[in-house]
């Protein structure tokens, strides 16, 4: 029997404060786990007439699933944040876009009727669970995916460079440098206070504090300063601390809904999805990916980039911006990408980057109730892009 596919919109979108990885992280001493828990209580706390019974599955992207990420979290975390036992749950890996599949999955999902209402997101602690933490790639790992580089994202974004050398350095650090200007006035305006949700947290020193703002951000570089930076990944190459996104610590979630049931509880979505798409490429050059992945969003959308007004991007390292402006024939400063800054600035937490770029898309949404389409996309490890591109409903 055909179906017709169910219009599907995002109710809310929220996220931890994103704090750096390691001993001097504001997470350091919080398991993966519990940053979760914060997200599940403030999405119902958030939207009163959501009952946990109305939840038909939790979707959780997750990089390296082991340890505290291991065992299902998907499942075990709306238990623990007393939602009951009735909400199914699983985890998902497309390293760093697990978290955009899984919400992915969860637009499949209801589109084709198989739920109405469900939780989707994404967490990473690279702090506990380092990127490549117990992994032992096939033997024949390098063969396929063309060298060893392809396993070091540093260095695919060096082979970018290599192989694309109009993307020097210089255009690496200044766009670098802006993506630093844009999110410190972002923060300073009071952009992410809707969509952060505060956590209780321990320092390394046991001091206790609400962490509720990210840790990454930091404002006031120059480009005289990066000159001096190292690279770590190649000998006087282009990619540096200042220009890469670091690593971090956190998670983000989404509350997605069937556009009839939101419209039977009396609830006004943020956004409705229009199209996805997934594409890969030469795994030692995976930062380009997000270009097919786009091109087949806007033809699967019927659009172009010209009728796209916002565009959230992942930019794990600057260069791949830069290959991504330039393919689309935009300047290296376009004001619809990252009008907030993006992950060079707030970091990237892996599989929680995705969702987080759904969080930013809703606020500008409501900030640009003249803006109807946005796009949210990002590169993968072993040479992956994803992009999925919503419509706004604030306006």
């Amino acid at each position: 029997m055909a179906k017709e596919l169910n219009e599907v919109v995002v109710v809310d979108a929220v996220r931890t404060a994103f704090g750096k990885a390691g001993e001097k992280g504001i997470f350091w001493k919080t398991r993966a786990d519990d940053l979760v828990i914060p997200l599940l209580r403030a999405l119902m706390e958030r939207n009163p007439k959501i009952t946990p019974a109305m939840i038909e599955d939790s979707l959780w992207g997750i990089t390296n699933q082991m340890k505290e990420q291991g065992g299902t979290l998907g499942r075990l975390v709306t238990m623990l944040a007393d939602l009951g036992q009735e909400i199914p749950g699983c985890s998902i890996d497309r390293m760093c876009a697990g978290g955009l599949t899984a919400v992915g999955f969860g637009i499949t999902y209801i589109a084709a009727g198989m739920a109405d209402c469900l939780i989707a997101g994404g967490v990473e602690h690279m702090g506990h669970l380092p990127m490549g933490f117990l992994r032992e790639p096939h033997p024949r790992s390098n063969e396929v995916m063309g060298g060893p580089s392809a396993f070091n994202m540093g260095q695919t974004a060096e082979n970018i460079h290599e192989r694309f050398p109009e993307f020097t350095k210089e255009m690496a650090d200044r766009y670098s440098l802006e993506c630093q200007r844009k999110a410190d006035e972002a923060i300073k305006a009071g952009k992410m206070k809707e969509m952060i949700i505060p956590i209780e947290a321990e320092l390394l020193d046991g001091t206790k504090i609400i962490a509720d703002k990210d840790q990454h951000p930091r404002a006031g570089g120059t480009m005289e300063a990066m000159k001096e930076l190292k690279t770590p990944f190649k000998e006087n190459g282009n990619v540096t601390a200042a220009n890469a996104s670091g690593l971090n610590d956190g998670a983000a979630a989404t509350l997605l809904m069937s556009e009839n049931m939101a419209k039977d509880l009396g609830l006004k979505p943020k956004m409705r999805w229009v199209a996805t798409a997934v594409a890969a490429v030469d795994p030692t050059i995976m930062g380009t990916a997000p270009v097919p992945a786009t091109q087949k969003v806007l033809k699967k959308a019927g659009l172009t980039i010209d009728d796209i007004d916002i565009i959230e991007m992942n930019e794990a390292f600057a260069v791949q911006a830069l290959y991504f402006l330039d393919r689309f024939n935009m300047k290296w400063d376009d004001p619809r990408v990252n009008k907030w800054g993006g992950a060079i600035a707030y970091g990237h937490p892996l599989a929680s980057s995705g969702p987080r770029l759904i969080a930013f898309l809703a606020g500008l949404f409501k900030e640009n109730p003249q803006a109807k389409y946005g796009l949210a996309t990002m590169c993968v490890g072993r040479g992956q892009g994803y992009s999925v591109i919503f419509e706004n409903l604030l306006r």
